[in-house]
């Protein structure tokens, strides 16, 4: 029998790249691209329903983003399922880190979190 814990696990995987044409480094401006991979590693079906995450600057500025699904939408996973997606985020700094969690309702009713581990936001060879 599988213990609870098993039955809710959610990997999230995360790339970020800048994006050059969208910066402006003279207006404190610096955009990325970043594209999620979230996988049911599971053995509970889940639907996202939310998301929650902390962009920090170079600076310690945090930015706090909360909203309904991703990308306009709150994907259902089946166990051993995936879902990507792309989005975008700006920063004052040319270096930058962005974490987070996805709130998750699995189709027993049970609700958890699914945890973005922190990712970097890196001009390119600002970072040795």
């Amino acid at each position: 029998m599988s213990t609870p814990d098993n039955n809710y696990r959610i990997e999230v995987k995360a790339v970020a790249e800048y994006v050059a044409e969208q910066s402006s480094p003279d207006d404190d401006r610096y955009v990325f691209t970043y594209h999620i991979t979230i996988t049911n590693t599971g053995t509970v079906a889940a639907q996202l329903i939310s998301r929650h995450w902390l962009i920090t600057d170079a600076r310690g500025k945090v930015e706090e983003v909360r909203g309904v699904g991703v990308i306009g939408e709150q994907p259902v996973l089946a166990p051993g399922q995936q879902f990507s997606y792309r989005s975008a985020a700006a920063i004052a700094t040319p270096v930058g880190t962005m974490q987070g969690s996805y709130q998750m309702a699995a189709e027993d009713g049970q609700r958890f979190d699914a945890e973005i581990p922190p990712f970097m936001l890196a001009m390119p060879r600002v970072l040795h």
